[in-house]
């Protein structure tokens, strides 16, 4: 049977996604792992949501259960047997609360980093405002959308359907080995979106190698509406 270690709610989850050299994306690609394609492109995405009730082996994190969190992930896929896993890579992961930076960087070895965030959410009877911000060296950067509150179901085939079919994450440890695992959700419903902004300093947040997107229109934004999730604690390793 296996142990579950984060149960949480993932909510309003908006993706802007960028089209990206898939060279600048190999130093980052975990041991064992191919990038994943659509369309004969590879993407990165700037993701904020809300992490709502967060508990650590079914036991509540007081006072730091709820956050904003802010991440650059990109898309990957590994071969078991004759079919493949798709999957995600995080750049970096950003939450308000130094102690759970820490203990996910201590258990997951992930790349988590603490820096102020909020949030702005209002919801009408048509149409809802989503606004993630975090400060980096004193400035504000930001991702937001105004959405209409009637859902959908993904479309078959599409860019959407693509950046949240991806149920495993990976972690790269060395050049030689790297971590696998699962993130229980089911599919998620969408909102169309009617306007969107990015204002983010991604060669601040990401390092240089993703200072181009700050001048990049991304390819898309979309936005979830999220639901309970749950992380398994069985990591695999994949090893050259």
């Amino acid at each position: 049977m296996a142990i579950t270690f984060l149960r949480a709610r993932w909510e309003n989850l908006i993706m802007a996604n960028y089209s990206i050299d898939p060279l600048i994306l190999m130093p980052y690609l975990p041991t064992g792992l191919e990038l994943d394609y659509c369309n004969d492109k590879t993407y990165v995405s700037l993701v904020g949501f809300m992490f709502k009730r967060s508990r650590i082996f079914n036991i509540p994190i007081p006072l730091m259960g709820t956050f904003e969190e802010v991440n650059l992930r990109f898309y990957v896929k590994r071969k078991v047997g004759d079919t493949y896993r798709r999957g995600v890579v995080f750049i970096n992961e950003t939450v308000p609360y130094k102690p759970v930076a820490w203990l996910a960087n201590k258990l997951y070895k992930e790349h988590y980093i603490a820096i102020p965030t909020r949030h702005r959410i209002n919801l009408g009877a048509e149409i809802k405002s989503i606004k993630y911000d975090w400060k980096i060296n004193d400035v504000w950067n930001n991702i937001s959308v105004e959405a209409s509150i009637e859902s959908r179901e993904m479309l078959q085939g599409s860019l959407e359907e693509f950046i949240f079919e991806h149920y495993y994450g990976y972690t790269k440890i060395s050049d030689s080995e790297s971590q696998e695992y699962r993130i229980n959700h089911p599919r998620w419903r969408v909102n169309n979106v009617n306007n969107s902004s990015v204002q983010c300093d991604f060669a601040q947040m990401y390092g240089p190698d993703f200072g181009a997107l700050s001048h990049q229109t991304p390819e898309s934004v979309i936005i979830a509406e999220g639901s309970d999730i749950s992380v398994d604690w069985k990591r695999k390793r994949v090893e050259l």
